[in-house]
């Protein structure tokens, strides 16, 4: 059975869409969850809400992804409600794309300084509080295992976050600290339907083996099991989770 019970599950970017999901789960689950947000303060307390109303522990804190000194008072705050850390989730990041003659300089500096940068600075943050025996998550993409037109800088970030994680799995393996990836492939949240719809949902849909893109709650449930002791296991490694569209041989 997935149980969480007792543990302190920190969410990076919670507010929304698969960060909210899982925070959700984990709660289900039975953890207690400290949730940040950057700007929506309203849809963090909804998720908070959600989660108190149904019996669970959480909390929403305010930390912006880009700013080191952010994180760390953010994480430390954390714990000093709901005590070490035993899981985290990174969640945040921004999905945008230009072509390789639109870019600027400054465009490849955000993109790649949100997804890959701010990775650091939460796993940096987190590492010393977590007991050993966590776990980390981070959400990379099939973009980072296969490349994308158009959206090359989040690609390149989303593949330096599975570098990063191997490298995490490594280093923290003594502590028995157990870090891996989850690559979503098309995703039904806020930040990704207005692509989905410029692409086609059809398209998307033609080639998807299972026939459907994916739902938070797909991933959310892949989080709960690398979180758990279910795969006490595992590290080092990305789990892909996309109805087969990126199956490669």
């Amino acid at each position: 059975m997935l149980d969480l019970s007792g543990s302190h599950v920190l969410i990076i970017g919670g507010s929304r869409g698969i960060g909210a999901a899982a925070a959700e789960r984990a709660a289900q689950a039975g953890a207690r969850v400290t949730l940040t947000y950057v700007r929506g303060k309203a849809a963090a307390d909804a998720v908070v809400h959600t989660i108190v109303t149904a019996g669970g522990k959480a909390q929403a804190i305010a930390a912006d992804l880009n700013d080191a000194t952010s994180i760390e008072a953010a994480t430390a705050a954390a714990v000093a409600t709901f005590g070490p850390l035993h899981g985290v989730v990174v969640s945040a990041g921004s999905f945008v794309g230009k072509s390789l003659r639109d870019m600027t300089p400054e465009f490849w500096d955000d993109v790649v300084g949100m997804n890959l940068r701010g990775t650091f600075l939460a796993v940096k943050a987190a590492e010393t509080r977590l007991v050993d025996g966590g776990s980390i998550v981070i959400y990379t993409s099939t973009a980072g295992q296969r490349g994308s037109a158009v959206f090359s800088a989040y690609a390149t970030a989303k593949a330096g976050q599975i570098i990063f994680m191997r490298s995490m799995a490594i280093e923290l393996a003594p502590r028995r600290i157990r870090v891996n990836c989850i690559a979503p492939s098309w995703t039904e949240t806020d930040m990704s339907a207005g692509t989905m719809d410029q692409i086609g949902r059809d398209k998307i849909l033609a080639g998807c083996p299972l026939g459907r893109v994916g739902l938070p709650s797909d991933v959310a449930n892949a989080t709960a099991f690398l979180l758990s002791p279910l795969a006490s296991f595992m590290t080092g490694t990305t789990m892909t989770v996309d109805g087969g569209i990126d199956m490669r041989g």
